[in-house]
């Protein structure tokens, strides 16, 4: 395993081979996966399903985030994937989102196993 990298399970299913895909381009600069991971300019994703918005305790989050009452569920994760700055209003996310119903549900797929 080299230092930094998001690792994960791989995947379970050609949807979430497309998933890992996806979050490999758009999300790994910014988080890894893997539990026990370094939060980098986002939080460590490991264990994101059920998990109260702004619980990784190694990571800065913004007042928004700290004071949002979110917990993390398929149907949160996608809102916030569309327009994350529209679901939490004054984000530090720089990421302007993804727009296509079938790359999020991908994405989520993915997600689901490779941070449990």
């Amino acid at each position: 395993q080299v230092q930094g990298c998001a690792t994960s399970t791989p995947p379970t299913s050609k949807m979430s081979a497309k998933g890992a895909k996806i979050f490999k381009t758009k999300c790994s600069a910014c988080h890894t996966l893997n539990e026990g991971g370094n939060s980098k300019q986002g939080p460590n994703l490991h264990g994101i399903f059920g998990a109260k918005a702004g619980s990784v305790k190694t990571y800065d989050y913004s007042g928004a985030f700290k004071n949002a009452d979110i917990t993390w569920d398929e149907d949160a994760i996608n809102q916030w994937l569309k327009v994350p700055k529209k679901f939490v209003k004054g984000t530090k996310m720089i990421f302007a989102g993804i727009k296509k119903d079938k790359e999020r549900a991908e994405l989520i797929d993915y997600l689901k196993s490779a941070t449990a």
